[in-house]
């Protein structure tokens, strides 16, 4: 059969399997968002609080849009996805909510020179809706160092976690509550910050 035969037949053949008739699919990207409901000015005299880059739990590193199902299992969406991957949207995130919480003077990413007082890292271990549950639940290990007085102390080792209402099934409504679910993680990290050590400069008066 000559080949201009063959694609002839072709159109004919994938209405004979249901693939003509089977709807494109565009992948979407979803934004993580996860704004403070106040935004400080950054604290004069305060200390400099370096956030390093976020850690994804295995699984976590996918950009898709994860949903637990009722065995357990985890359900990562092919065509819903994050804008960015997830644990660096976090990331990202959090270095804004510190920065706008008001305890610091500033808030930097890995890489700069300013020398830092305290530093945070962290691994982001859970961020996916429950659907059977309604809700949307996630959680991130994080440690703080304090690195005042030219040596590196350990003040803090915890995990956080936190579930937001899942009202409304897809895409949109499970983007949104894991956002929610994130903004309560934030604030809990913030409180213990607050709480786990002072975050003036070395040498200030008061430490």
């Amino acid at each position: 059969m000559r080949r201009r035969d063959v694609l002839a037949l072709l159109p004919v053949a994938l209405t004979a399997c249901g693939l003509s008739e089977r709807p494109y699919a565009e992948r979407r990207a979803w934004p993580l968002l996860v704004p403070r409901p106040t935004v400080l000015p950054p604290a004069a005299g305060g200390g400099v609080l370096l956030l390093r880059s976020i850690a994804a739990a295995p699984g976590l590193e996918l950009r898709g849009l994860q949903s637990l199902r009722p065995d357990g299992s985890i359900q990562t969406e092919f065509y819903e996805e994050w804008a960015v991957p997830p644990a660096e949207g976090v990331e990202q995130a959090l270095r804004q909510w510190l920065a706008d919480c008001g305890l610091f003077a500033a808030v930097v990413a890995p890489g700069s020179r300013m020398p830092a007082d305290i530093v945070l890292e962290g691994q982001l271990t859970a961020l996916w809706s429950i659907p059977a549950e309604h809700r949307a639940h996630a959680a991130l290990a994080f440690t703080v160092l304090d690195q005042r007085g030219g040596a590196s102390s350990l003040r803090l080792q915890q995990t956080v976690a936190a579930d937001a209402p899942l009202t409304v099934l897809g895409a949109p409504a499970a983007a949104h509550a894991m956002g929610v679910a994130l903004a309560t993680v934030f604030a809990r990290v913030e409180v213990l910050l607050r709480s786990c050590c002072s975050v003036r400069p070395a040498g200030s008066a008061g430490l």
